[in-house]
């Protein structure tokens, strides 16, 4: 796994988050379809190019006193993919590479949360878990934070963001076309806004 620099859709500013009491059991969060997105970067012809895919359904726990038994379910929109350039966003989708048509789910299922040393996932920490994708499921590595609302009292976390970066390699589930245009690293960098469920 490559760590990826910070985005700027970071949410600067943020207080660390950390677990404030004994006793909590995980808490549903409802994802932000809105304001939550899948992006992803691919090098073509050389040019490193970005792009983004809709998630379409998330199912989140947060576990406040004990963050390694927190867990994330994330499905996102293959057919959805988009790119500046049209060309590139229809190939993506082709039978070659995602068959969007035939696996319309790209879905990350994590099975491990681990904790960086300060025990904090604002400060960094590993997501260990499955990614499917062209109905090929593989055990991936994400790098993830999570953030409370900026300004917000560290017992708030009715609103939270958080944010999975890490990198694959797309031929391991068989997204093999084009290879002389575009190399096999792909990385992608979810960003979701989630709520406290009522």
């Amino acid at each position: 796994m490559t760590p990826l620099s910070r985005r700027t859709f970071l949410v600067t500013g943020a207080v660390s988050l950390a677990a404030p009491a004994l006793g909590a059991e995980p808490q549903p969060y409802l994802l932000d379809k809105a304001a939550s997105k899948v992006g992803f970067i691919f090098t073509l012809g050389g040019n490193a190019q970005r792009g983004t895919m809709p998630v379409t359904s998330a199912d989140i726990q947060i576990d406040t006193a004990d963050l390694a038994a927190s867990s994330v379910d994330v499905s996102v929109d293959a057919a959805g993919a988009r790119t500046n350039l049209f060309f590139a966003a229809q190939a993506m989708k082709s039978p070659e590479v995602l068959d969007a048509k035939a696996y319309p789910t790209i879905r990350f299922v994590s099975k491990q949360v681990t904790l960086g040393a300060s025990g904090r996932l604002s400060d960094g920490a590993k997501l260990h878990g499955d990614l499917t994708l062209r109905g090929v499921t593989k055990p991936v590595d994400f790098e993830a934070f999570l953030y409370r609302k900026p300004g917000s009292e560290p017992s708030d976390l009715d609103e939270l963001s958080i944010q999975l970066r890490g990198q694959i390699s797309r031929s391991a589930f068989g997204a093999t076309g084009y290879p002389d245009l575009v190399p096999d690293p792909i990385v992608l960098d979810i960003y979701a806004l989630i709520r406290r469920a009522p």
